[in-house]
C-alpha cells in the first residue's frame, strides 16, 4: 500500500503492466481518505527489489488481486475484534458471551457508525522472517500431535498499528498481529488461504481480550447454551 513505489518499468521487463491502483476499504489514520493498494507495475517493482528475479510477470495482475483480497479479509478481521472490544473489556464481554455465532447475530445493531467509531489503519510492518509465538507453539505442537496440530507454518506475517476509537478517551494505538496460512487448494485448482488476526500481547488488556473471545465461545458451545437458544 505505499505510495512511493515506481511505476515505471523494470529492465527487461516484457509485459506490460497496469499502472492503475484500487482503493481499498481500510480507512488511514493519517487523513480522511483510504489506503490505496499497489498497481501491478508497483507490485512486480517491489518483488524485484526484495530479490523476486524469477517472478512471473503474466501472474502479477493475480498476485495483486490475491494481496488485495487477503488485506480485505485481514482489515474485516480486525474491525471485528474492535466492535467487540473498542468501549470496553465490560462491553466486550457482553459481545462475547454468546459465542462467536451469537455474537455475529448482533453485529448489525452493535456495530453502528453512532455507538463505536470505526477503526483505522495508522501504518503496517510485513515481518515474514519474524515467526509469531502462537505459529511457534502450533509448529512444536504438529511435532508432538500431527495428527490433530499437522500443517505448514505461516508463509507471511503482518503487524498492523490500528487507531482504536473511543467514546470516552482519546484515541489509542492498538498493533494487531496477522499469520497468514495456505491451505490445499479447492477442487478447482483455486488457492484457499486462512488468516489468524489478534491483538498483539504487548499490553495487559490485549491478552484479556483474547481470553474473553475465545473463552466466551468456548463457555457458550460446553455450557450447552447454543443447543437451548436453537429450541
Amino acid at each position: 500500500m505505499p505510495s512511493n513505489l515506481s511505476q515505471s518499468q523494470a529492465a527487461n521487463q516484457t509485459v506490460n503492466l497496469p499502472i492503475e491502483r484500487t482503493l481499498s476499504s481500510i480507512p488511514r489514520g493519517d487523513s480522511d481518505s483510504n489506503w490505496e493498494y499497489p498497481s501491478p507495475q508497483q507490485m512486480y517493482n517491489a518483488m524485484l527489489r526484495k530479490g523476486g528475479g524469477d517472478v512471473p510477470e503474466d501472474a502479477v495482475e493475480s498476485m495483486v488481486e490475491v494481496h488485495n483480497f487477503l488485506n480485505e479479509g485481514a482489515w474485516a478481521e480486525i474491525v471485528e475484534w474492535e466492535r467487540r472490544f473498542a468501549k470496553g473489556l465490560s462491553y466486550g464481554w457482553q459481545a462475547c458471551k454468546k459465542g462467536e455465532d451469537g455474537s455475529m447475530t448482533g453485529a448489525g445493531i452493535m456495530a453502528s457508525e453512532e455507538r463505536i467509531p470505526q477503526p483505522k489503519l495508522l501504518r503496517f510492518q510485513g515481518r515474514p522472517n519474524d515467526m509469531t509465538p502462537k505459529a511457534k507453539i502450533l509448529q512444536a505442537l504438529g511435532q508432538i500431535y500431527p495428527s490433530k496440530f499437522r500443517g505448514e507454518p505461516p508463509f507471511d506475517r503482518h503487524d498492523w498499528f490500528v487507531q482504536r476509537q473511543t467514546s470516552s478517551t482519546q484515541p489509542q494505538e492498538v498493533r494487531y498481529v496477522i499469520d497468514y496460512y495456505s491451505g490445499p487448494p479447492e477442487p478447482t485448482g483455486e488457492p484457499v488461504f486462512y488468516l489468524d488476526v489478534r491483538p498483539a500481547v504487548d499490553r495487559p488488556s490485549a491478552a484479556i481480550e483474547r481470553l474473553i473471545r475465545w473463552s466466551g465461545d468456548v463457555w457458550y458451545r460446553a455450557s450447552g447454551a447454543s443447543v437451548r437458544d436453537g429450541m
